[in-house]
């Protein structure tokens, strides 16, 4: 199992986004699932929704994009109150994220798994947090 990230899961929507990285976290979950925490699926849906408003994509893309996210084995982790404040709000302080990055990285080093992730700055988080990275 590994935590996955919006923007592995944005990359294989979107054809400009691709990256050799992202297909290796696709083709990982071919074998195991992944789980991601509590916000991921309105990360991934609001990144959607903002590609089609700019016309990134076409709204006749959207059933291949929903069929595509619907067979991902990811596990959604819910993230209480405690958390958030508590081990995601110092990660987000500590490494200077914003709490939705942060969760990713808590989440990872709370149940010691790598982390899938093509975002620069969630990188270096993770190398300075001693979390590993699917790579």
């Amino acid at each position: 199992m590994f935590v996955i990230d919006a923007s592995v899961v944005l990359a294989w929507c979107f054809g400009d986004e691709s990256s050799a990285d992202a297909d290796r976290a696709l083709a990982r979950l071919e074998n195991e699932e992944a789980v991601a925490p509590a916000h991921w699926p309105l990360e991934v849906a609001n990144a959607i929704r903002t590609a089609e408003r700019r016309g990134r994509i076409d709204p006749s893309e959207l059933p291949r994009l929903r069929s595509l996210l619907a067979t991902l084995p990811v596990e959604v982790a819910p993230v209480d109150l405690a958390a958030a404040t508590g081990g995601v709000l110092e990660a987000a302080r500590i490494h200077d994220l914003t709490a939705y990055h942060a969760a990713y990285l808590h989440l990872a080093a709370v149940r010691g798994l790598p982390l899938a992730t093509i975002d620069d700055r969630l990188r270096t988080a993770c190398a300075r947090a001693g979390v590993a990275m699917v790579i």
